[in-house]
């Protein structure tokens, strides 16, 4: 049977796979049909968060998997309230609400903020303005993709959910002026524009944009479905910034490898969502729960140094190397512009056996958090070669 061929006859063709057949893996390696190891710079864009059958994880989600797998939202299950609760003694967040992606959580986050206009209101609709930055992705979904501000996405699949607005990345002015001329609730942003490039927003661009918020009423919503889960060296990558949001989205790392998002709610709109007024029959579930709850209690301290530690080696091994115009990012989320295509150094780092991504004209590196360092030595020189040409 070759699994190839099959794919290209019974799969939609939406996805430009590489020419590699994946079978196994474990930690950061992972293994083709022919046994042919890779260490893997990838973990599956930012989800593998501790590499490919992690023996804890498995143990998690296997316990609870031969315990009871669903059971709905229409009933309490343990998994799902411990993990809401170490959410939310983390981050001092108020409130929980389950999905099944990251643009679900997008989704809910968007519901949860025009709802909340609305209440505010009295009622009165209207108020449903949402500014998003240029350059931005927020997901897949109609509205998750008309909030993405990139002309790109924008075609094909018209007419758009309205209601979003587009600012400049690191551009206060451009904020204020929509701010101005637009009924807003909200502001949303990555903090590291994952789609978009790799690139971290400013610092004082991001305490900016809170003030306005602040000052102007609107919520601020902080799409960390990439950035989340200890990926940028902090538990969520807001966290770096000194700022706090009203609600924060999360998905990806988050459940080690099963599809789970989250939304979380702030103080403001900790009561928002109320009966029936949102739902999801998966989100939640237990077995997902489970294993996301043993993905939040492993990052600590220690985890997060080692990913500062991963990260300061890698930025300052590839800035200035032959070949690199630059590097970008934030943790083990980091952009490598190369002198030639992306692709190709993605392409020819896959052949020597190293898996990496790519982004806009970046080669995106997203490793397990706890790559050990001799595999990441490894794969970091041969990325090296390559990208020396």
């Amino acid at each position: 049977m070759d699994i190839k061929e099959l794919d290209r006859e019974y799969i939609a063709d939406t996805y430009s796979r590489a020419d590699v057949l994946f079978v196994e893996g474990k930690g950061s390696y992972l293994y083709d049909e022919q046994g042919r190891e890779y260490i893997d710079l990838g973990s599956g864009i930012a989800v593998n968060i501790f590499g490919a059958a992690d023996d804890v994880w498995v143990n998690a989600v296997t316990r609870q998997l031969s315990k009871l797998q669903h059971a709905s939202n229409l009933y309490y299950t343990e998994p799902q309230a411990l993990l809401a609760k170490e959410l939310c003694e983390r981050t001092g967040m108020k409130k929980v609400f389950f999905g099944n992606s990251g643009a679900e959580a997008n989704e809910a986050a968007i519901k949860a903020a025009r709802k909340y206009s609305t209440d505010r209101h009295n009622g009165e609709t209207g108020h449903n303005t949402i500014i998003t930055l240029k350059n931005s992705f927020h997901g897949r979904t109609v509205t998750t993709l008309s909030a993405t501000g990139q002309d790109v996405f924008h075609k094909d699949f018209t007419p758009f959910t309205g209601g979003f607005v587009y600012a400049g990345p690191n551009d206060t002015e451009s904020v204020k002026k929509l701010i101005d001329e637009n009924d807003c609730c909200a502001v949303m942003m990555e903090l590291v524009q994952g789609e978009g490039g790799v690139v971290a927003l400013d610092r004082q661009f991001v305490m900016d944009v809170a003030a306005l918020c602040e000052d102007n009423g609107l919520l601020l919503i902080i799409d960390e479905v990439q950035t989340g889960n200890g990926r940028t060296g902090e538990l969520y990558c807001y966290m770096n910034y000194g700022i706090t949001p009203d609600i924060v989205t999360t998905a990806k790392g988050f459940g080690g490898g099963l599809p789970v998002g989250c939304v979380m709610l702030g103080e403001k709109v900790k009561s928002t969502f109320t009966k029936s007024s949102h739902g999801s029959t998966f989100g939640g579930n237990p077995v997902c729960a489970a294993g996301a709850l043993s993905v939040i209690k492993r990052i600590d301290d220690e985890l997060l140094r080692g990913v500062r530690k991963r990260s300061e080696y890698i930025i300052n091994t590839l800035s200035g190397a032959k070949g690199v115009v630059s590097v970008s990012g934030l943790g083990l989320m980091l952009g490598i512009e190369p002198e030639r295509p992306a692709k190709e150094v993605a392409e020819e780092c896959i052949k020597r056996g190293v898996v990496c991504l790519t982004a806009k004209n970046k080669v995106r590196l997203l490793p397990a958090l706890n790559v050990p360092f001799d595999a990441l030595e490894k794969a970091v020189g041969i990325l090296s070669e390559v990208l020396a040409g």
